[in-house]
């Protein structure tokens, strides 16, 4: 299901990313991967309007870390599968339109059906036909001319990824793309069918995550590269999504001991993956839309008006300074207690380390880094404010070592 609104990467460019599989090779060559720069991660701005995301680029997303407003990417969550879900009706222009009959995918170990036969009724488009190839280019390019950087593709596993690459190779430009396809066990189609055609969003991160937070096995998230997933250097991960947070199939701001916090934390430390944070509403109604007529509205550190900007929240924030900070660097320094499998700890070289209590009670410890000695100030609680932090301090001393206690159900992050 596709965003009503559109995804923001923050980032001054986008490059090239040496050595991405590409499977089955793609005329299209693309080698717009993850933004190149150290300010890349995407926020989702799930249903706000377009002067609301403007006024939040200016006085929060570039001023904290997600990037500068004069070098936000914009990236359209868009569609090329299929159309509305009516029988017929008139389109936004003015036209009438009828829907052609075909058949709802009822089986999906069948590939065919599965990338020809309607999703819910909703008409499919014959991506196969080169009409239909070259107006869905001429909707791309219209959206770059506009100033898009990228494009998320919904639903794009119901599109043959031969298809997928024709339409971009008909592209003005290369633009980053992140595609939405969900594994499903068993099934014909996978997620690393379409690694040549952009990055790939891993839906087997999102409910791993969730399983290890609210089961207590975080231990276990040290490896994520070798099960057989979408690699992480071109893989697109999410703790939740708007379509996730109202399914149940991913951890949401609801969820229980902080949970959801925590695994956007790990998402933003690990180096798997380039993270997506979700910046949403609150609902009882799944199917409500959002409040305030779109305009997204925050707090200092929150959300307004039945917004929760997520984005803003002190420990999603401060880690987008430590995901910046780890750039490349990989993962370094794991540690987990023996018998204890919801506290981990880990470092991304001698550029940041964090700490995360998946328990109830406080984890007191002396850590071993690879960061500089020095008094660094903790991401997670505050910032860095002139000479001194709005939150807690950590002294590494000389050896890379530093004690401390980890609040529960929370951790202590510390970076460069």
């Amino acid at each position: 299901m596709a965003s009503l609104t559109l995804m923001l990467a923050f980032g001054a460019s986008f490059g090239s990313l040496a050595g991405a599989r590409a499977t089955p090779t793609s005329p299209f060559n693309l080698t717009e991967r993850a933004p190149s720069t150290s300010k890349k991660v995407i926020v989702q701005m799930f249903e706000w309007s377009w002067d609301s995301i403007a006024s939040e680029c200016t006085s929060f997303l570039g001023p904290n870390g997600y990037g500068f407003v004069q070098g936000v990417g914009v990236i359209v969550d868009t569609i090329w599968n299929h159309m509305a879900g009516r029988e017929s009706g008139t389109g936004v222009g003015g036209s009438s339109f009828t829907q052609y009959p075909n058949d709802d995918i009822v089986n999906y170990q069948n590939a065919q059906e599965v990338q020809t036969c309607e999703l819910v009724n909703l008409a499919d488009l014959a991506t196969g036909t080169d009409y239909v190839r070259r107006r869905l280019a001429e909707y791309a390019n219209d959206l770059l001319s506009l100033g898009a950087d990228g494009l998320r593709l919904d639903a794009v596993k119901h599109i043959a990824s031969g298809d997928v690459s024709n339409i971009l190779s008909r592209l003005s430009r290369k633009p980053y793309i992140t595609q939405e396809v969900i594994y499903g066990p068993g099934e014909p189609i996978t997620p690393n069918e379409y690694t040549g055609n952009g990055d790939v969003q891993e839906f087997r991160w999102t409910t791993t995550i969730r399983d290890a937070f609210l089961n207590g096995d975080i231990a276990s998230l040290q490896s994520l590269d070798n099960r057989g997933w979408v690699p992480g250097n071109i893989a697109n991960i999410f703790v939740a999504n708007h379509d996730t947070e109202r399914g149940g199939s991913s951890l949401n701001i609801n969820s229980p001991s902080n949970s959801y916090i925590l695994a956007t934390m790990f998402s933003l430390a690990h180096p798997y993956g380039t993270p997506t944070i979700l910046s949403s509403y609150s609902f009882s109604d799944p199917d409500a839309g959002s409040p305030n007529n779109g305009y997204g509205t925050c707090s200092t550190t929150g959300g307004a008006n039945g917004w929760l900007c997520q984005h803003r929240y002190i420990a999603i924030s401060g880690m987008v300074g430590f995901y910046n900070a780890a750039g490349s660097n990989g993962l370094t320094n794991w540690y987990s207690p023996n018998g204890e499998p919801q506290r981990i700890a880990f470092g991304r070289g001698n550029a940041a380390f964090i700490a995360i209590n998946n328990r109830n009670d406080f984890w007191s410890n002396t850590f071993r880094t690879s960061l500089p000695a020095g008094t660094y100030c903790d991401a997670v609680s505050g910032k860095r404010s002139g000479s001194g932090c709005t939150g807690a301090t950590v002294t590494v001393n000389s050896d890379g070592s530093f004690t401390h206690s980890v609040y529960p159900r929370s951790a202590v992050a510390i970076h460069i």
